[in-house]
């Protein structure tokens, strides 16, 4: 009779691992505010660029709404981007006027709301040698979210941009397409695109399986 963990070691790291829910424990320990515990010295939230960053600086928000079309107030979400002359920063540094990835929650409070301060990003070009349009991509992970969930935010005053993406227009459905494009709006003298992440139902969102 095999003894446990009798197995070759190279057969035991081939198995697939079960998928886990984030459950509402990321934000212990990565929203630490959004849990209301208090916030570390060096934290990774959702100031990716400072006053001083190079580039259009905007605040981007949204909301989380589930298959019942109700609010999802405990959905954490990661935000990669490029810069403002589309190339992506990789060495993280909090003392860096702009870092490519930042992190934000929604919550109990102001609306349910996630929000980044950032700076719009510029154009990255695609393996096939094409401009990509600007955009954010964004990680969403929530309570009964087992695989976290992958999309983009594009810009609605950059309609010239998307109608040439290699990767926009790899959708056929212009309803889907709608569904990754941020609305700008000005708010107290500020730029601000808001994008609605839907999980399920009418309008849902367009998710990526990279």
């Amino acid at each position: 009779m095999n003894q446990p963990n009798s197995q070759p070691t190279s057969e035991l790291m081939l198995r697939e691992t079960a998928s886990q829910t984030a459950g509402p424990y990321v934000h212990i320990g990565l929203a630490l505010a959004a849990a209301g515990n208090p916030v570390r010295d060096e934290e990774i939230w959702n100031e990716m660029a400072k006053p001083d960053a190079e580039g259009e600086h905007i605040e981007v928000v949204g909301t989380v709404i589930d298959g019942n079309g109700d609010l999802v107030r405990d959905a954490f979400v990661e935000a990669w981007q490029a810069d403002a002359n589309g190339h992506y920063q990789a060495d993280y540094d909090l003392s860096k006027p702009f870092n490519s990835f930042g992190r934000t929650a929604t919550t109990f409070d102001h609306g349910s709301e996630w929000s980044l301060t950032t700076i719009k990003p510029g154009a990255v070009k695609h393996p096939s040698g094409q401009l990509m349009a600007p955009h954010i991509n964004l990680t969403l992970f929530a309570r009964g979210v087992n695989i976290h969930l992958q999309t983009r935010l594009y810009f609605d005053d950059e309609a010239e941009a998307n109608a040439h993406c290699p990767v926009l227009t790899r959708i056929e459905s212009p309803a889907r397409r709608q569904t990754l494009i941020a609305k700008r709006e000005e708010v107290d003298g500020k730029v601000r695109y808001r994008l609605d992440i839907r999980l399920q139902g009418e309008g849902e969102t367009l998710f990526f399986d990279f």
